[in-house]
């Protein structure tokens, strides 16, 4: 995109947005299902006029599937707790991130549910999965 060579192209917010601020990326719409805080004035994919184009990206933590329930009840607090620090709000909020506040039995039928969305969007495209 910066250099030129592509016209168009989907990206995290995160990534985005220092070239968006800095004036190398024009920002057309964001593919979350809500605006983007850091990007108030840039509509939604949906608001744009393509229903059912809405795609959040998302970043979380994972364990291996047999940690014990207690280990990732403590985890989940200390994340919790280091993200409420007035220092990393500040960091989320300057990098273009919104924290997505769920419990780990949420954050389970989260990514199972995107994880069920994206295997039906390469079936769609034709994506053979293996």
């Amino acid at each position: 995109m910066v250099a030129g060579r592509v016209d168009f192209f989907f990206s995290p917010v995160l990534t985005a947005l220092p070239l968006v601020q800095s004036g190398h990326l024009l920002a057309l719409a964001v593919s979350s299902s809500k605006r983007a805080s850091a990007l108030p004035d840039v509509p939604t994919t949906v608001e744009a006029g393509f229903p059912n184009s809405d795609y959040d990206f998302w970043i979380g933590f994972f364990l291996p599937a047999k940690t014990p329930r207690e280990i990732v009840e403590r985890l989940y607090q200390e994340i919790t707790k280091a993200k409420e620090s007035p220092d990393v709000k500040a960091k989320l909020t300057a990098l273009g991130g919104e924290p997505m506040d769920m419990t780990p039995a949420q954050y389970d039928d989260y990514v199972r549910q995107s994880v069920e969305m994206n295997r039906a969007l390469a079936k769609a495209a034709g994506i053979k999965l293996e």
